[in-house]
């Protein structure tokens, strides 16, 4: 079973152990995930099994989409409810009030990660100092908001929810809390679900029971091919001589290919295997990674 499986994590729940929960339930050798989901947080969690996980040092697709709920009124030190919350006493905003503060973080903006979060300081991970009561200082690190917007408020409560599409590395909680600051009364999350990653939404995944429920036949009706994760690259066939030696990790002319080639390409045998990823150098296409 080589392929992708779209999982829709369930919360409470690590990624790593969804991922091992469901390779029993495939029974499949090996997986691996695209991008670590917390483990309170929902949503689209692309599983890799067999020898798609070595994809996973190449996916061309990084950017993400989430629906993120935040409380005004509080804050915590992990930024999210997860934690001690702390009442602040201030003001809940007004809809204009967080309509106008928005577009401060759209855009490419600096943010300065959490501590609860893996980034490593000296070969440790920050959310190990976290759990010890230690805080560093972290430098401020560039990410891409491509969309924020509100989706719903609550003026009683403070409760609001946005939607937000941005570039890997981005730090949900932080957009949240740097939100609750400029708005003079804190903000925690109450609750996150990725709405799409690599490139596939929320509506392509399973959840494990539902994984559960079908039969061996209908799993691999789910599964995608490994080559869906690379469609933003042309598909290139070449001949079935070119093929072989390509599958052997020989270079190809690039002047005996059957277009120009300027850039990283899916490479096809004749008879529509996949057999990798290849790449313009030297005048010859280059392996760049081969799916035996």
């Amino acid at each position: 079973m080589n392929g992708l499986f779209l999982l829709n994590k369930s919360p409470e729940m690590t990624s790593f152990l969804a991922g091992r929960l469901l390779r029993k339930e495939l029974g499949v050798s090996k997986v691996g995930h695209t991008g670590t989901l917390d483990p309170n947080a929902t949503g689209v969690l692309p599983v890799l099994c067999g020898n798609a996980t070595r994809a996973l040092d190449l996916l061309p697709v990084q950017d993400k989409r989430y629906t993120a709920t935040f409380r005004f009124g509080f804050v915590s030190p992990t930024l999210d409810v997860w934690s001690e919350a702390t009442a602040t006493g201030k003001p809940l905003p007004t809809v204009e009030a967080i309509e106008a503060a928005l577009p401060a973080f759209r855009g490419d903006i600096l943010q300065v990660p959490p501590m609860m979060s893996a980034i490593q300081k000296d070969g440790v991970r920050l959310y190990e100092l976290a759990r010890q009561g230690i805080e560093i200082e972290r430098e401020a690190r560039s990410v891409t908001v491509y969309a924020l917007n509100m989706l719903q408020y609550n003026e009683a409560s403070g409760e609001l929810t946005l939607d937000c599409a941005c570039s890997k590395g981005t730090y949900i909680r932080t957009i949240g809390d740097d939100l609750g600051r400029m708005l003079g009364c804190g903000a925690v999350m109450t609750a996150l679900c990725r709405t799409e990653a690599a490139g596939y939404s929320l509506a392509d995944c399973l959840t494990l029971d539902d994984v559960r429920a079908l039969s061996q036949e209908e799993r691999l009706k789910r599964l995608l091919p490994t080559d869906s994760l690379f469609s933003v690259w042309p598909a290139l066939t070449v001949s079935a001589a070119q093929a072989v030696r390509f599958s052997n990790g020989g270079a190809l002319a690039l002047d005996r290919l059957k277009f120009a080639v300027n850039s990283r390409v899916r490479v096809y045998a004749p008879d529509g295997r996949f057999l990798g990823i290849g790449h313009p150098a030297e005048n010859e296409l280059k392996v760049t990674k081969l799916f035996p």
